[in-house]
């Protein structure tokens, strides 16, 4: 009996009888290289494919977290807007009340004076 059949690998898509066919085996090896080539190359595709989603995943909270902020920004600039708007009204209202004055200041003896 041979030994044969145990020194190399199981392959099930071989016959038994056809094991030693240097052709045919030679074939079905180099078919066999051309799988294996492809599985490698698509398991790295698979793994970039993985990477790819974890970055995007991290840009998405990235993106997220900066909508945030500038919700947050646009609201305090708003809230900055209205004081600094309240702020020059007030401004305005005492500046108006301080002419007021200064012509009633300057006009009522004035007017005065021209009545006696």
């Amino acid at each position: 009996m041979s030994t044969e059949p145990y020194d190399r690998p199981y392959d099930p898509y071989i016959p038994s009888g056809q094991g030693a066919q240097g052709g045919q085996n030679d074939r079905t090896r180099k078919i066999q290289e051309q799988i294996d080539d492809t599985v490698g190359v698509m398991r790295e595709n698979l793994n970039k494919v993985a990477d790819r989603g974890a970055r995007l995943d991290h840009l998405q909270d990235k993106t997220d977290n900066l909508a945030q902020s500038a919700q947050s920004f646009r609201r305090g600039a708003n809230q900055v807007r209205k004081k600094m708007w309240w702020k020059d009204m007030k401004m305005r209202i005492w500046l108006i009340i301080g002419i007021v004055v200064l012509l009633a200041i300057i006009i009522i003896p004035s007017v005065l004076a021209t009545r006696k």
